[in-house]
């Protein structure tokens, strides 16, 4: 159709500009609560779960987060990793629910409830400070779980699992009689990790490791029988005189009351050092490997070695307490080592794992020394009464009393504390309920299920299987209120268990599902045993609170009707190898023979840019309801995305700035491709794929290639590489090429020419593809893009699987992907030498500019492919291609690998289009149009221009 003369003003108007309605800024904060509200009001995700009826199942189970305060931004970055999986799981095309969940009991709460209320029993009644923290706890979930819900985390909020329901509460019940059914539980007396501050037990992940100033000593113990314990040795013709002592070395002195034995190593070499070290000449047995050490330390430059033996040797024979009327004899132990101390250990049973182990192989029991409350029981004399942390210089007196005291010293140390009362802990001997490592070979048949699980990273089978190698007998009772109970009848004569326990144990799981864990404290025991009450009594201890969590791959996994067992992935922190992980394998493990995860994704902690642990002393700290508040949750889960969880996890300010920069390149991409898509309808303008132009083939063949790392690196769970594919893609291949490129044919081609609705097809492919890849990590980005695509679609990205409609070059195609990537090469090229046209003002554009190629052979009939189109592709207003033979001397180099290329760029002498801005030898020779080309006459007033390749 042939079209009048345009007035020069009008020209806009023949142009394809770009349009759309989708926002240029983000402007997340504000627009990410109307996309919240969209869901929520289509009912987004249970329309994903019948969507996905019947397909393979995949479940990420949710490790609880403990319901005490708001979200910090390791909660965040736990959550967005979850639901990254999740929601690419679900793009693959499996089902993949989510039920997020809350661990609810425990010592925490208990905490923050007695400071309030006062301690159970005194102010208030057990029963209602039970309902209390109850109370606190639902409302800790419903603060946590609507922040979670504003990360853009998908799951099953208006039903998650809480350990506190009473149907969970029962089935934790119900899996402790399983495993006492199989044999694993055992009462005994053992040194167990005691909070004085919290007056309970704690499991091994309650205790953290902080500096503390502690007096260290040496103390000397002297042989009952001297003549005896020498006759153990062999002496030099000259040994000496002077008394013999037997040193130790010690950071806790409290422990010295209760001391009831000095170990050796057996096989350690031992000496008999003569000196003086301030009570006159005496004889020290010391390791002798260690002698110039320990004499540095105590200052005595005049010493010397007057006897000699083996640890061995020295089993059995007698010391003096220091300062009790006591025999303690040598024992030999495998723990002694000489990488600290002087190679003799005190050894109290009471108050230490080690001491104990060693102590049962010599009939050494328990003194029972220090109550619940840190304070030396009545049996201990002269300390009776008193608090084990201020005991020290009484310690001291005692020794000095005797000549006892070798030593002293401050030293500052790493020492365990209770994670929650923030007091060193001690070591303490009491009778507690335990689950057996050894005597049902728990601990082996862990370690065989450890190695049938994949680890990710690698080093976590490691890390896990050391830790169950070396770990004691599991301490699954607490002397607290806020838990569930173990529901155990106990002989009050014997302290055993009712023959009929689990029997027992399943009629109060009954009544707990019925009425909560307080039933089994209003529980009259004559309803359950009769006559036979009078000679038990309840148990009134609470579960370990890891115990909880470790079994809800039984009051979860098995129960809910959208899980399954096993769990296909546990996702925690480096931290959860010694708690959630560990206590869920070994109750998997006791009551189903395997773990319940198939793979463990580890990720690392949240530190500043400085690498430092954030913390409020440092000010460093970030929140991330802050961060939401001013950039937005996109931005949270695109640092989340972008940076290796496998270490640890550097953010600041400037790093989540940076990231909001990267953001608006995606975003901005995003724009172009919807802006470009305008007046496109799929099913009546969509290109068949061997129509497309040569260009357009190979951009959405790229999207195929891109989409096949991209599932890869979601599969492996690789997502920072997911990032940078995507980053790259849009930055790169798109805006820095492919989007580049066809801004001329977009824009001046006539509206509903081949030339552009293939660039529009290929675009279309290009955006549906994207926004997938997008959707697991900017989850409320894609949601908005999505709404903006044109055609007949879903009402969300989340409701369909992985874009599969890309087509791939073949054959019959001009040129192979590796030809086009030497395409993208030689422009790279031909930009940076444009660059210097640019620099010296010759140029403004790369349209002000004309170009020559001279290429070797391969290059050469590479481009001629492109016959006059080239241009379009350098986007220069002239390119020409020429042999290497024709090249002049003031070409220059372009320098590519593999090929020789030389470029030969000058300022265009012709007159600007001022339609299309190419600087053409035919602009003006259209009397009708003399401001036009010749192709823009075409296209505004002839039949349009013809494309075949770009």
């Amino acid at each position: 159709m042939k079209l009048g003369k345009i007035a020069v003003s009008n020209y806009k108007d023949t142009l394809n500009l770009p349009d759309t309605q989708f926002p240029m800024r983000g402007n997340l904060a504000k627009r990410e609560p109307e996309i919240l509200k969209h869901w929520e009001k289509e009912n987004i995700y249970e329309k994903i779960r019948h969507n996905s009826a019947g397909r393979t199942r995949y479940i990420l189970h949710d490790g609880p987060p403990y319901a005490n305060g708001p979200l910090h931004l390791g909660h965040a970055v736990n959550k967005v990793l979850k639901d990254i999986i999740v929601k690419s799981r679900q793009l693959m095309g499996f089902d993949a629910p989510y039920i997020p969940g809350w661990d609810c009991h425990g010592l925490p709460i208990e905490w923050k409830l007695e400071a309030k209320l006062g301690r159970p029993g005194d102010k208030i009644d057990e029963a209602t400070f039970r309902q209390k923290c109850r109370d606190y706890a639902a409302s800790q979930v419903d603060l946590q779980r609507d922040e979670f819900i504003r990360l853009g985390v998908f799951g099953k909020w208006t039903d998650p699992y809480l350990t506190m329901n009473f149907q969970t509460e029962a089935d934790i019940v119900r899996s402790l009689a399983s495993i006492v059914e199989k044999g694993h539980l055992h009462k005994g007396v053992k040194p167990v990790y005691w909070s004085v501050g919290a007056r309970t037990a704690l499991a091994e992940a309650e205790v953290e490791y902080h500096d503390k100033d502690s007096l260290a000593i040496d103390v000397r113990f002297a042989p009952i029988d001297e003549t005896e314990f020498l006759s153990k040795l062999t002496l030099e013709s000259d040994a000496a005189t002077g008394p013999v002592e037997v040193v130790i070395w010690t950071t806790t002195p409290w422990t010295l009351p209760a001391n009831q034995a000095v170990s050796l190593n057996a096989e350690l070499d031992y000496a008999l050092v003569a000196c003086d070290v301030g009570q006159g000449q005496e004889r020290l047995l010391l390791a002798e490997e260690m002698v110039t050490g320990i004499m540095q330390r105590y200052g005595c430059e005049d010493y010397r070695i007057v006897g000699r033996g083996k640890g061995s040797a020295l089993e059995n024979i007698k010391l003096k307490h220091p300062f009790y009327n006591r025999e303690v004899p040598i024992i030999l132990g495998d723990h002694v080592t000489t990488e600290a101390g002087t190679g003799a250990v005190h050894t109290a049973p009471d108050h230490g794992i080690d001491d104990f182990n060693v102590g049962l192989k010599y009939q050494l029991k328990p003194l029972f020394s220090v109550n619940s409350h840190g304070v030396y029981e009545s049996n201990i004399d002269r300390f009776a009464g008193k608090h084990v942390y201020k005991i020290d210089q009484d310690i001291v007196d005692a020794l000095n009393e005797q000549s006892r005291l070798l030593k002293k010293a401050t030293i500052n140390h790493s020492y365990p504390h209770c994670w929650r009362s923030k007091t060193p802990i001690i070591f303490r001997a009491t009778p507690q309920w335990f689950i057996s490592m050894d005597n049902k070979n728990l601990r082996q048949d862990a370690l065989t299920a450890i190695k049938k699980v994949s680890w990710i990273p690698e080093w976590g089978e490691a890390r896990i299987t050391s830790m169950i190698e070396t770990r004691p007998d599991w301490c699954i009772s607490r002397q607290r209120n806020w838990g569930v109970p173990l529901c155990f009848f106990i002989h009050k004569r014997t302290g055993d268990l009712h023959p009929q326990a689990t029997r027992l144990m399943a009629q109060a799981a009954d009544l707990i599902e019925e009425k909560g864990i307080q039933a089994w404290w209003d529980l009259d025991a004559t309803e359950m045993l009769g006559s036979d009450a009078d000679n038990y009594e309840k148990c009134l201890d609470i579960l370990d609170v890891w115990f909880d969590s470790g079994t809800t791959h039984q009051s979860v996994l098995r129960r809910r009707e959208d899980a399954g067992f096993q769990a296909d992935m546990y996702l925690e922190g480096s931290d959860q190898h010694r708690g959630w992980f560990h206590s869920s394998l070994l109750t998997s493990v006791a009551m189903n023979g395997c773990a319940p995860y198939k793979q463990v994704l580890t990720h690392g902690f949240t530190v500043d840019e400085k690498g430092r642990k954030m913390s409020k002393s440092l000010g460093n700290g970030i929140e991330p309801q802050n961060v939401i508040n001013k950039l937005g949750a996109d931005i949270i889960r695109l640092w989340v995305a972008s940076t290796d969880y496998r270490g640890e996890m550097s953010v600041s300010d400037e790093i989540l700035k940076r990231t909001a920069d990267a953001y608006r390149r995606l975003r901005n991409t995003a724009r172009f491709l919807l802006a470009n898509l305008s007046g496109f309808e799929p099913t009546e303008h969509m290109v068949a794929a061997d129509d497309m132009l040569a260009l357009d083939r190979w951009a959405v063949d790229l999207t195929r290639r891109y989409h096949a790392d991209i599932n890869q690196a979601y599969e492996d769970y690789n997502f920072h590489y997911v990032y940078q594919k995507i980053h790259h893609f849009c930055a790169i291949e798109m805006g820095s090429n492919y989007l580049d490129i066809i801004k001329d044919r977009q824009y001046t081609t006539q509206s509903n020419s081949l030339a552009r609705r293939s660039a529009q097809t290929a675009m279309f492919h290009i955006i549906e593809a994207m926004t997938r890849w997008m959707a697991p990590i900017l989850t409320f980005t894609a949601e908005e893009i999505w709404q903006f695509i044109p055609g007949e679609r879903s009402q969300s990205p989340f409701l369909e699987t992985w874009y599969d409609n890309l087509l791939s070059l073949n054959d019959k195609d001009l040129l192979s992907a590796e030809q086009w990537q030497q395409v993208t090469t030689v422009r790279t090229a031909v930009s940076q030498n444009l660059e210097g046209l640019r620099s010296e003002g010759l140029i403004g554009s790369s349209l002000d500019a004309e170009v020559t190629l001279y290429c070797d052979e391969e290059l050469l009939a590479l481009f001629n492919v492109f016959e006059n189109e080239l241009r379009f592709v350098l986007i220069t207003s002239a390119a020409q291609i020429k042999p290497l033979s024709e090249k002049p001397d003031q070409a220059i180099n372009a320098d590519i690998k593999g090929s020789e290329l030389w470029l030969l760029s000058q300022p265009s002498p012709h007159e600007k289009c001022v339609r299309c801005w190419h600087k053409r030898k035919d602009v003006g020779t259209d009397s009708t149009h003399p401001e036009l080309c010749g192709r823009c006459v075409e296209n505004v007033a002839g039949n349009g221009e013809i494309r075949k390749f770009a």
